[in-house]
């Protein structure tokens, strides 16, 4: 059976993943408001 909404995790990395995310501007401040916070940064 084949369920619904079953990403590869090829596609969730390079959409969501830390270097997608450093990639943009907004994503690296995403990265740098976490680490403030004393969040270790693990991305997807």
């Amino acid at each position: 059976m084949h369920y619904p909404h079953r990403i590869s995790k090829v596609k969730r990395a390079r959409k969501l993943g830390f270097r997608a995310r450093m990639r943009t501007k907004k994503g690296r401040q995403m990265i740098s408001r976490k680490r403030r916070v004393g969040r270790r940064v693990q991305v997807v």
